[in-house]
């Protein structure tokens, strides 16, 4: 039987009704159907349930169980990407979670870090388009543009000869805020009144170093250059610097100091980095002054040299470093250059900001999440001979023991085995491993566990630069490699790296479970696969991993290494070493996200 075809005003206004819901709802579900299918609508939608489902795992108990099969190798498929708005993601330095904390002492652009159970168990994937880098030394003028297409410093710096954008690429003419005309005439005009070649200056640190020009520009000379700046509105600057081959590390100085020891740096550097040196009764100053090795120079070029309207910043400039007595050397336009007395301070005198030596119970190499303090450091605080013109020259520095060495019994001797050993074992890594190392394809390299640099001084005569952490609970002898002419800091492996995603070309681990570990106990303060999901962050895709530990570590890692998505192979250590090591060599797969099929 058919329905009646009355008119509309004949017609029940309640079927009327039913009948508008029923075909409203049936063409909103294929309109919605055609969004999801056919839009970027559902791409973004799969992401969020993909990050929904990801930050499920920040359950305690979900989290735990999910870490324990994968160690075990009882989880089959790869750890979930995580979503596409985290290509950038640096866990200990996120704005939105650290613009809830206080301005005071810019304590909101220092490192904080999520609880392991509060972050998501995801890998970070590459942005769309990204390839891979530019080899080095090409990438130190150009880099490609969709491996971080982010245009604010182009179009805010590019007057200022920072980097400008130029097809699929952005290029760097090596300009700076205070040398818009490239970083070596600056460089040069240093030269008149610094010893800028010849081996003596070989450390340096560039204090809000923009893309790294100046440090970059600086590798010519024989001088290694740790540039850093924070996260902040120059958006990815660090990231840029990385990509370009050059050392750098995202860092702030705020409450806390700078996670490098007493005397590490020849040079320190400050090109309109804008630190406000004399405030907190010259706080900032005497975090400078602890890390400039005596005999060192300071360079401040930008305010407040010699600045319009900021006579009085500028004579409390002046004021702090004749209470240090610090020799002037010259004011050269807006740029002022200093020397740090060969030995102790003048302290104590009469000066207006009330700056006094700190006392014996004061370690100057103690420098993981501790608070600044506003005593200056005496060089007689640290034993052994370090002042410029006291250390040999580069690259003789190299393999001398500094007697920082001590910082160990049998120092010296322990310093020339491990010299040794790790020029036998970088030869089995080239030779019989056929790893990389040597090769354009490597540039920027890590040592997770350095203790002397013996690793990263194997390596000095390739084109290479080796970040040499020392973790943050072992014996202190990150100022040891700083004698030597190489560059690191001060870390816990328990907490993310202050660096974005595919920064480095090689990362090199020897003992990597006693990263995790209380020293001296069995006990773990973390595990492996947070460890080796941040070792992946930090990996470029193709990238190279090189852990070396027990059987029956290597083989734990390599149930995790393939839970991350990269290619393992074990191999024997080479034949004149000792114990019981195996090496586990790793490649890191270039995947890509992709949406989930539907």
């Amino acid at each position: 039987m058919g329905h009646l075809n009355l008119p509309a005003s004949k017609r029940n206004p309640r079927q009327w009704k039913l009948l508008d819901i029923i075909s409203a709802v049936f063409f909103g579900l294929v309109l919605l159907f055609f969004l999801l299918v056919f839009t970027p609508l559902g791409d973004s939608m799969a992401a969020s349930g993909r990050q929904a489902l990801l930050l499920s795992t920040s359950d305690p108990r979900q989290r735990h169980r999910l870490v324990s099969l994968v160690e075990l190798g009882h989880h089959h498929k790869p750890i979930e990407a995580c979503p596409a708005n985290s290509v950038d993601h640096m866990p200990c330095e996120d704005p939105r979670r650290n613009s809830q904390l206080s301005r005071e002492m810019n304590l909101y652009r220092e490192r904080h870090c999520p609880l392991p159970d509060e972050m998501p168990l995801c890998l970070i994937p590459p942005p769309p388009g990204y390839k891979i880098p530019v080899q080095w030394p090409e990438s130190l003028h150009k880099i490609w543009h969709s491996n971080m297409p982010h245009n604010k410093i182009a179009d805010r710096k590019g007057h200022q000869g920072w980097m400008k954008e130029q097809g699929p690429y952005f290029i760097f003419p090596g300009g700076g805020t205070m040398f818009p005309d490239g970083a070596a005439p600056y460089i040069e005009k240093l030269g008149q009144y610094i010893p800028m070649n010849g081996g003596t200056l070989r450390t340096a640190l560039d204090m809000g170093c923009g893309v790294a020009s100046f440090g970059g520009s600086l590798l010519s000379e024989g001088i290694l250059t740790l540039s850093f700046a924070p996260r902040d509105s120059h958006k990815a600057q660090i990231q840029f610097a990385l990509e370009r081959g050059i050392p750098a590390f995202v860092l702030m100085l705020g409450t806390r100091r700078l996670p490098f020891p007493a005397f590490a740096f020849d040079l320190i550097h400050c090109s309109r980095c804008l630190i406000p040196f004399t405030a907190y009764n010259a706080t900032y100053f005497v975090e400078v002054d602890r890390l400039l090795r005596p005999g060192g120079y300071l360079v401040i070029s930008g305010p407040p040299v010699q600045w319009p309207k900021q006579d009085k910043e500028w004579a409390d400039l002046q004021s702090v470093a004749r209470a240090l007595c610090y020799e002037l050397i010259a004011v050269d336009g807006n740029t002022v250059i200093w020397k740090k007395p060969d030995g102790d301070s003048c302290l104590p005198n009469q000066n207006e900001f009330g700056l006094e030596s700190c006392d014996e119970s004061n370690d100057p190499s103690n420098a993981w999440y501790f608070k600044l303090r506003r005593c200056v450091t005496p060089t007689s605080s640290v034993n052994g001979e370090f002042p410029l013109g006291m250390i040999p020259r580069w690259p003789d520095r190299l393999i001398r023991a500094p007697s920082r060495a001590f910082v160990m019994k049998n120092g010296i001797d322990l310093f020339q085995a491990d010299t040794r050993r790790w020029t036998r074992r970088v030869a089995y890594y080239k030779n019989t491993l056929n790893l990389k190392l040597g090769t354009p394809a490597v540039r920027n390299v890590m040592d997770m566990n350095a203790f002397f640099g013996g690793f990263a001084a194997a390596l000095a005569s390739d084109p290479v630069w080796v970040m040499n952490v020392v973790p943050a609970r072992k014996p202190l002898t990150l100022g040891v490699i700083y004698d030597r002419g190489l560059i690191g800091v001060y870390h816990d492996w328990c907490e993310p790296f202050s660096t974005y995603p595919r920064t480095y070309d090689f990362i090199h681990v020897a003992g990597i479970e006693s990263l995790i570990k209380l020293p001296g106990l069995s006990k773990s303060r973390c595990n492996l696969v947070d460890l080796m999901v941040e070792m992946d962050r930090m990996l470029r895709p193709e990238g190279t991993v090189v852990i070396r530990d027990s059987p029956e570590v290597i083989d734990k890692v390599a149930r995790i290494a393939h839970a991350v998505r990269w290619t393992s192979t074990i191999h024997d250590k080479e034949p004149e070493s000792h114990g019981r090591e195996r090496i586990l060599v790793a490649t890191k797969m270039f995947w890509k996200l992709t949406s989930p099929s539907h």
